[in-house]
């Protein structure tokens, strides 16, 4: 087992229509308006930014992403990682009723020294925080769509 390497899926429910939450979840700028373990976004240019996070341990993870895949009729939003974390992530949503199923998912290797030398002690406690991440951002969508 590749201790460095993560494979992540959430799935979120919201009271929002597929093209509202696509919406939001396509302005990552916006991210650290609604979502708190997400301290910084700054894009490069049409394709690409840096992200700063950070959720309860006290250590800020940095990543450039590059968007790959932009497909608002098949509600996927997928991007390539670099930085702290290697890999990539994506968002797939799909309508529920009134609302949406957004499912995260994310493959990763972590490329940050110091997560990399505490990969084996500090796994469970990196799995809850990414955890605690993403229940924050559940939490601050659901609000934030409530808004708009």
């Amino acid at each position: 087992m590749d201790w460095c390497r993560y494979r992540f899926r959430s799935v979120w429910r919201l009271a929002a229509p597929p093209e509202a939450v696509y919406a939001a979840l396509e302005c990552a700028e916006e991210y650290p308006r609604w979502w708190p373990q997400v301290r910084e976004v700054v894009p490069v240019d049409d394709t690409t930014g840096t992200a700063r996070f950070r959720s309860l341990l006290p250590y800020d993870i940095v990543v450039t992403a590059r968007a790959l895949r932009r497909d608002p009729a098949a509600g996927i939003l997928e991007v390539g990682l670099g930085g702290d974390l290697e890999g990539w992530a994506r968002w797939t949503l799909t309508p529920e009723g009134a609302g949406t199923v957004a499912v995260y998912e994310q493959e990763v290797e972590v490329r940050a020294r110091l997560l990399r030398t505490l990969a084996v002690p500090g796994r469970p406690v990196f799995r809850a925080n990414h955890a605690l991440m993403m229940r924050g951002g559940r939490r601050g969508l659901a609000t934030h769509l409530r808004a708009v």
